[in-house]
């Protein structure tokens, strides 16, 4: 009867055992994974995060290839909360010939970089939250102006078109790309 007991907690322990291991190719990393942050993360269940938002947007092409060059699409991938500015093609389309160019140089990184950070606000402003005039600083250390007239709203000027809430915080689309001074 002991060695039915003994054989029993041995097929048990073996059972346990094969169930809590993985085969080695499910448990493998390459380097590539390794390096890649979060907006290597997949989930397809959750809401979207600003970067997979704007990489699913047809309108923020020249904006996601900008924060490539940047190297700032794992950062705006990460928890925020963020509230960003978001100017859409056509906004980019309205800076002088050649400028996009010239900053997404690897030489000019740090200044794109800059005019990214300006985009950017740590924390969610809602809609509802913004009266009159407001003051925001932003991740470069420069204000935005925000404006609120009725239900329109503006920031440094640039009409704000569309507000799209994400799982990292909320984005409003413009129509101007807002340029540090």
């Amino acid at each position: 009867m002991k060695t039915n007991y003994h054989l029993c907690f041995l097929f048990v322990l073996w059972l346990i055992a094969v169930s809590c291991t993985k085969p080695a190719q499910e448990i493998s990393t390459t380097e590539e994974s390794v390096r890649a942050g979060q907006s290597a993360v997949q989930d397809n269940e959750s809401q979207k995060n600003i970067v997979q938002t704007a990489v699913a947007s047809p309108d923020h092409s020249t904006l996601v290839s900008a924060l490539k060059a940047a190297e700032y699409v794992d950062a705006l991938s990460n928890a925020g909360p963020f509230t960003v500015f978001a100017p859409t093609n056509e906004a980019f389309d309205k800076l002088p010939k050649g400028t996009l160019e010239d900053l997404t140089k690897p030489e000019n990184k740090l200044k794109l970089q800059d005019i990214l950070e300006y985009h950017v606000y740590v924390g969610v402003i809602r809609a509802s939250m913004i009266q009159g005039t407001m003051n925001l600083n932003q991740v470069n250390g420069k204000n935005v102006i925000l404006t609120k007239d009725d239900d329109k709203i503006k920031a440094n000027g640039a009409n704000i078109i569309g507000t799209v809430p994400t799982s990292n915080g909320i984005i409003y689309v413009t129509d101007a790309v807002l340029l540090p001074h």
